[in-house]
C-alpha cells in the first residue's frame, strides 16, 4: 500500500484516525497504531511481514539482556549476534545473488543465481532495528519492556517502507508518553497534503516527462542537450518523489504525536557536495555518521584514516541503495568528490563565488544521478559521454547538440521544466519568514497556507483518480 492511493486515502487512513482518536489511553492508541501498521505492511508483504516481526522480537530480547549485563565482552558478543540477525534477511534478499553471480562471472561459470524478491522497505526497517539495539547498548536509551512497543517503533507505518530512518533514541520517550493536539493534527495533515501534492503533481509529471526524452540504451543516439535534460528530469523526479514521501511520513507522524526529523532541506541549492549531503536524505547520512563513520574513528585519527573511513561509508552508502555495480560506482564517485573537495580544493573553492559553486555542484550531482539510474554500463557510458559531447553510438564521434525527441519535448512541455526547477527552491520557507514578521501577516499566512493545502489535496485526489503512472521510486531501495 502507498500513501498516494485511493485505498489509503479513503479507507485505511480514515478508519485508523477514527479508531485512534476514539480511545484516549496511550496504550490502546499504541495498540490501534500497531495493528494498522502491521496491516499496512501486510498488504504489500503478506509473508515477509513475519520476517520483520521475528527480527524485531529477537533484537528486543537481546537488547534487554545487553542492557542488564555488566560483562563488557558478553555485551559485545550479544550486540554482534543482534547485528547478524538484523542483517541476515537484508543480505540474503538484496545481496546474495549479486555476490554469487559476481564470483561466478570471475571464475567463468555460466550459471547465474536468480535475484530474490526484495521485501518492501527492508533496508529502512533493518537500519531502524540496528539503531534500537545499538542505542540500548550505548545506554543512549532504555530498552522497551513491552515487546509490542519495540515492534511499534520498527513497524510504525508512516516511516516503515521509505523512511525517514528514525533513530530509536529520538522517539523512545514518545512511544510511551506523547500527546496529540488539535494544532499537531492540523499541521501534520497540512504537511501530508503538501507531500501528496508533491508526489502526484510534481514527481509523477517529472516521470512522464522523463519518458518523453531520449534515454541511452534505446538504440538511438543521445544528444548533448537531451542527455542533460533527462538527467535534470530524473534528478527532480527523485527529489520530488522521495521528499514527498518524507513530507507525508513526517506529517502523519505529527498527527499521531511523533516528531520525526527532517529528511530533505532543498538539496539542489547546495554550494558544495558536502553541503548537498547535509541536505539530501539527511536521516541516511545521519545513520552512517553515527553508526559507522564515528565508531570507525571519524576524523579523529589523522587524514589517511579519515579518508579510509569515508571510503567505507560511501561504499556502504552505494551498496545500501542496491546490489549493482552502478551503485558501487555511484558511492565511489561521491567519495572521490568529497575527498577532493575536503582535502585538495577547499581553499580554492572558498574563493569561488557562491553562485558559480552552486551551479558546479548541481552539474556534478546530475552526473551522479546518471550513474545512479543505469544498471547497464554500456547505456551509462553512452549517456555520460553525450553529456560531455561525445557519442559512442556507431563508433566514437561528436554527439549532436539536440535530437528530434528533445525538440518535441520543448514543443510539448515548454516551460514546465522551469516551473519544476522553481519548485526545488526554498520559496515556501522564504514566504514563511516574510509572513512571520508581524502577527497580522502571520494570521494571513496561516489562512493562505490552509487554503493552499486544501486546494492541493483536492487537486491531488482529482489527478490521482485519473493517473495510471504512480510509482514510488525509493521502494526498490
Amino acid at each position: 500500500m502507498v500513501f498516494s492511493s485511493t485505498t489509503f486515502l479513503f479507507l485505511f487512513l480514515p478508519a485508523l484516525l477514527l479508531l485512534y482518536f476514539i480511545v484516549k489511553d496511550i496504550r490502546w492508541r499504541n495498540g490501534v497504531l500497531l495493528a494498522f501498521s502491521i496491516l499496512f505492511y501486510s498488504v504489500g508483504e503478506p509473508v515477509w511481514v513475519f520476517g520483520m516481526i521475528v527480527v524485531t522480537l529477537v533484537n528486543w530480547y537481546l537488547a534487554l539482556v545487553i542492557y542488564h549485563k555488566k560483562n563488557k565482552r558478553l555485551r559485545k558478543v550479544l550486540l554482534a549476534v543482534a547485528v547478524v540477525v538484523s542483517l541476515v534477511l537484508l543480505v540474503w534478499f538484496k545481496y546474495s545473488a549479486f555476490v554469487v553471480n559476481t564470483f561466478a562471472g570471475l571464475f567463468g561459470a555460466t550459471w547465474r543465481m536468480p535475484e530474490q524478491h526484495l521485501p518492501i522497505g527492508i533496508s529502512f526497517y533493518t537500519f531502524q532495528v540496528l539503531t534500537y539495539t545499538v542505542d540500548v547498548y550505548r545506554k543512549k536509551a532504555k530498552p522497551q519492556k513491552n515487546p509490542a512497543y519495540a515492534l511499534l517503533y520498527i513497524s510504525c507505518f508512516p516511516q516503515l517502507i521509505a523512511g525517514p530512518i528514525v533513530q530509536y533514541a529520538d522517539v523512545a520517550v514518545e512511544l510511551t508518553d506523547r500527546k496529540t493536539t488539535p494544532t499537531a493534527f492540523y499541521t501534520g495533515m497540512r504537511r501530508f497534503a503538501v507531500g501528496l501534492a508533491k508526489k502526484i503533481l510534481l514527481a509523477n509529471l517529472c516521470g512522464e516527462m522523463l519518458e518523453a526524452t531520449q534515454l541511452a540504451g534505446t538504440g538511438a543516439e543521445v544528444s548533448f542537450f537531451g542527455a542533460w535534460l533527462s538527467a535534470l528530469l530524473y534528478a527532480m523526479q527523485l527529489y520530488f518523489d522521495f521528499s514527498a514521501y518524507s513530507d507525508m511520513a513526517i506529517g502523519l507522524g505529527r498527527v499521531f504525536g511523533f516528531r520525526y526529523k527532517e529528511n530533505f532541506d532543498y538539496p539542489y541549492i547546495s554550494a558544495s557536495i558536502t553541503e548537498f549531503w547535509r541536505r539530501w536524505h539527511m536521516s541516511l547520512s545521519g545513520f552512517f555518521r553515527d553508526y559507522v563513520y564515528i565508531p570507525l574513528g571519524g576524523n579523529r585519527k589523522g587524514t589517511l584514516r579519515t579518508i579510509l573511513n569515508l571510503a567505507v561509508v560511501w561504499s556502504l552508502t552505494g551498496l545500501w541503495h542496491g546490489a549493482s555495480w552502478n551503485f558501487v560506482l555511484w558511492g565511489v564517485y561521491y567519495f572521490v568528490l568529497l575527498v577532493t573537495e575536503r582535502f585538495l580544493l577547499k581553499s580554492v573553492l572558498d574563493r569561488v563565488p557562491k553562485a558559480l559553486r552552486t551551479v558546479l555542484t548541481l552539474l556534478l550531482v546530475l552526473i551522479g544521478w546518471v550513474l545512479f539510474y543505469y544498471t547497464d554500463f554500456s547505456a551509462l557510458l553512452q549517456h555520460v559521454g553525450a553529456m560531455f559531447g561525445v557519442s559512442t553510438a556507431n563508433g566514437v564521434h561528436l554527439a549532436p547538440l539536440w535530437d528530434e525527441k528533445f525538440v518535441s519535448f520543448l514543443q510539448t512541455y515548454t516551460v514546465l521544466p522551469l516551473l519544476m526547477m522553481a519548485a526545488c527552491l526554498p520559496i515556501v520557507p522564504w514566504l514563511k519568514t516574510w509572513f512571520a514578521k508581524d502577527e497580522r501577516r502571520k494570521r494571513v499566512g496561516d489562512v493562505l497556507a490552509t487554503v493552499a493545502a486544501t486546494g492541493l489535496l483536492i487537486l491531488s485526489v482529482v489527478f490521482l483518480i485519473g493517473q495510471t503512472y504512480n510509482p514510488f521510486i525509493y521502494f526498490r531501495f
